[in-house]
């Protein structure tokens, strides 16, 4: 069973991959909707969806508990609600250009997934409890309607940015479009290395005094806290890190930024232009108008549903599992970030008129937030919520 959810899920994403490609032949023709490119694109799409589900349950099965108590696990079905989201709002719009964007931000979130363990492994006595289940799928499928408004967001600075001169637009527009390379060089990176069957072994002391250890895949840049590299044929790294901090994970994110960097500067000189620049005339077509109602509808749906699943059931649970419904752990202080900020979204939104250009700034940072909570708080900063 184990085997047939790992096969599934490959399908699925290149099935994503694929229909990506028809979703782009789709915004060459005049018509939007339904033209051929774009239903064969957007059935390639559902059928890969329908794998994922199948991924979903079968290791679910597997694993005798919900597919979500791990990076591997939590950010693969992150990934699915995305395309589960993007489906049903292109039924009601009609938008081959969300096709083009939104499957592959879909592929790199699933691809993120792919680097970290995927064994399955048992949760322990204190955290079981179907309230862990309600929560975390319940949070990811707010996190993914919310994603849509970054998507929509993004498309709208895309078009509507003069790409002709060099100011603070282009430069954090370029910033955001960056930092999705970034995630595809950290990808390719750690998949190099893996391969390859890099490792590199370090006994460290943990923030209680407690001996752990620790198997790096990146070769090491900083090492943990007062840490002893065993694997004596590997070069030790030269920087050590507080305990709070998980020396490990922050590897990986130094490694992913160096991978990005080369991978920007190598399409950089392939296109001879910004990102942005480059993506420009791919949404000429595009209704300003229609953007920006999506993405508003996108967090007045996305918003409660986060606050049902990041801060209620969340806080459900926690009662059950330590006996207190808020700790200030890391992230549940970000779970609550993220809560005020697309409240603040909403209030602007309804009290300042804050529509079109100045929407999807505040759409972009708050998937910026959303995606801190995912990969650095889960990854460098240590607390009771970290994933991997």
């Amino acid at each position: 069973m184990y085997q047939i959810s790992s096969n599934l899920l490959f399908f699925s994403f290149i099935t994503y991959l694929i229909a990506t490609f028809f979703f782009g032949g789709a915004i060459k023709s005049q018509k939007e909707g339904k033209n051929k490119s774009a239903m064969i694109g957007i059935t390639i799409t559902i059928i890969g969806f329908i794998s994922n589900v199948g991924y979903f349950v079968t290791r679910w099965i597997a694993a005798g508990q919900a597919p979500v108590n791990n990076m591997f696990e939590f950010v693969t079905f992150f990934g699915m609600m995305i395309i589960g989201a993007f489906i049903l709002i292109y039924f009601i719009y009609r938008l081959n250009i969300l096709g083009l964007f939104a499957l592959p931000i879909a592929i790199i979130i699933i691809a993120y997934a792919s680097v970290f363990p995927r064994e399955i492994k048992p949760l322990v006595p204190s955290l079981k409890s179907y309230w862990l289940q309600i929560h975390v799928t319940t949070a990811a499928l707010g996190e993914a309607i919310l994603a849509v408004s970054f998507i929509v967001g993004l498309i709208y600075l895309i078009k509507n940015i003069d790409q002709k001169v060099s100011n603070k637009k282009t430069f954090w527009l370029e910033a955001v479009l960056y930092f999705l390379v970034t995630v595809i060089g950290f990808v390719i990176i750690s998949t190099a290395f893996s391969v390859s069957g890099y490792e590199a072994d370090y006994k460290w002391i943990d923030k209680n005094g407690m001996e752990q250890k620790a198997v790096y895949n990146l070769p090491s840049l900083v090492a943990p806290h007062k840490g002893e590299l065993l694997t004596k044929d590997k070069l030790e790294a030269p920087f050590e890190v507080p305990a709070v901090i998980n020396a490990k994970k922050l590897n990986s994110v130094i490694w992913s930024i160096f991978a990005g960097a080369v991978l920007y500067g190598l399409i950089r000189l392939i296109i001879r232009k910004r990102i942005g620049a480059f993506l420009q005339p791919f949404v000429q077509k595009v209704d300003d108008d229609l953007m920006d109602e999506i993405g508003y509808r996108s967090v007045a749906i996305g918003f409660p549903v986060f606050t049902l699943g990041g801060l209620i059931f969340a806080m459900i649970w926690a009662q059950i599992a330590w006996t207190k419904f808020w700790s200030w752990d890391p992230k549940e202080d970000w779970a609550l970030i993220t809560w005020l900020f697309y409240a603040a979204y909403l209030h602007l939104r309804f009290n300042r008129n804050w529509t079109g250009e100045k929407s999807a700034w505040l759409a972009v940072i708050g998937f910026a937030i959303i995606m801190f909570n995912l990969v650095a708080v889960n990854l460098i900063i240590a607390g009771l919520h970290s994933y991997a």
